[in-house]
Formats: C-alpha cells, structure tokens, sequence
C-alpha cells in the first residue's frame, strides 16, 4: 500500500504519463492560460511546483527560457527527466521548497495544493510567496468540486491507476484558497471557473486563480 503523497505519486508515475502526459492537446484554455502566464511572469524562472511527470513543465519551457519542475515524488521526477532529460527538474515540497527568497518570477501550481489540509495550504501559500519576488505571479488551480464531491469534502482514494494507495483530495472553495492566497502576501487578480471536458479529465468544477506578489 503506497500510503502519504510521495509513495502515492511514486506507485503510479509512470502510468499518469501514459494517460495524462499529453492532456494539454486537449485542454486549449489551460495552454491559453499556461503561455499568458510565461508573458506575465517577464524574465526570471518560472517553478512548476508539483510538476509530476513534466508535461506542464515542457509546455512552460517552450514558450520561456528559464523554468523548472519541482516535485515531492521521486518516481514522477525520474519519469519526467526522461521525457526532458534537458530541463531542470528537482525533489522538493511545497511546504519547504528549495529556493531562497524571491528566487522565482512566478509559481505555477496546476492541482498540487488538492491533497493538503487548510493548514498545509496555508502553509505552501507563503512558500509560494517567499520564493516568488514582489511583483511576481502566482497561478494555482484545484477541483470545487464533482458529481460526488461538494466543496470542502475529501475524496479518499485507495486505488488510482491500477495502483493500492492511501492518498485524500481536497475539494476546495475558491474564496477559501483566495483568502490564503491574499493572506501569504499575493492579490488576487483574477479567479476564472470552468466545467470539465467531457471524456478527457475527472468530472470536476475547476478554478484557476491568478495572483500577484504585494
């Protein structure tokens, strides 16, 4: 039983590429969203904090000179490497992230913040604060919530890609992670909710929220 994030994550790396390592070529608003960030963002290195197996961070490297993944599980990080054995890749955890203060120009946090609890949130928000430079960018997206799920409900998984975990997924109100966000240091700028894409990822509500270091 992989119980905990990084075990999680490690027993199935492999397996999420294989299913959602080219879902960017189906999610046309995330691409629009993910290359507005890099132009926003300016010069500086942009960190794809809790990048799994890189596919976010590939995209994000396309279209900016200077970025790098970061994640918890040491499989996804393999996994990743591989697949861009030319990018910058690193172990890290978003409640302790290894980078001095205001080393980045942005953090893009794409579904990383889901499996943490309010205080684990609050925690990783100032991270991203503390690593992003003032006047920096800050975008995260979550599930709201699901078929099954209402915000503020917790979907404890025990099976994900063939795999036995032990992982929970926060299903999140977008006012809550505002208020954290706005509490770390960050205002928030815009808040965009969309309905899933049929057939192609989990039937959730999601929200991106963008934000910028005060």
């Amino acid at each position: 039983m992989a119980a905990g994030v990084p075990a999680a994550y490690d027993a199935i790396a492999r397996a999420y590429h294989d299913e959602l390592g080219n879902e960017l070529a189906g999610k046309p608003l995330d691409r629009a969203l993910l290359e507005a960030f890099t132009e926003v963002a300016g010069a500086g290195t942009i960190a794809d904090v809790g990048c799994g197996p890189g596919h976010v961070t590939r995209f994000l490297a396309a279209r900016h000179p200077r970025v790098i993944g970061i994640d918890i599980s040491p499989g996804m990080i393999g996994v990743a490497r591989e697949h861009a054995p030319t990018l910058a890749f690193a172990m890290g955890s978003m409640l302790q992230l290894p980078a001095a203060d205001g080393a980045w120009s942005g953090v893009v946090a794409l579904y990383s913040i889901i499996h943490l609890t309010a205080a684990g949130r609050a925690r990783a928000c100032h991270e991203f604060a503390r690593t992003v430079r003032r006047g920096g960018w800050l975008l995260a997206a979550f599930h709201i919530d699901s078929p099954d799920f209402a915000a503020g409900e917790v979907n404890h998984l025990t099976t994900w890609f063939g795999a036995d975990v032990e992982l929970d997924g926060y299903f999140l109100e977008p006012a809550d992670v505002a208020g954290e966000v706005t509490a770390a240091g960050f205002t928030v700028t815009a808040t965009l909710v969309r309905s899933s894409g049929p057939g192609i990822e989990y039937p959730s509500r999601r929200c991106y929220l963008l934000a910028q270091r005060r």
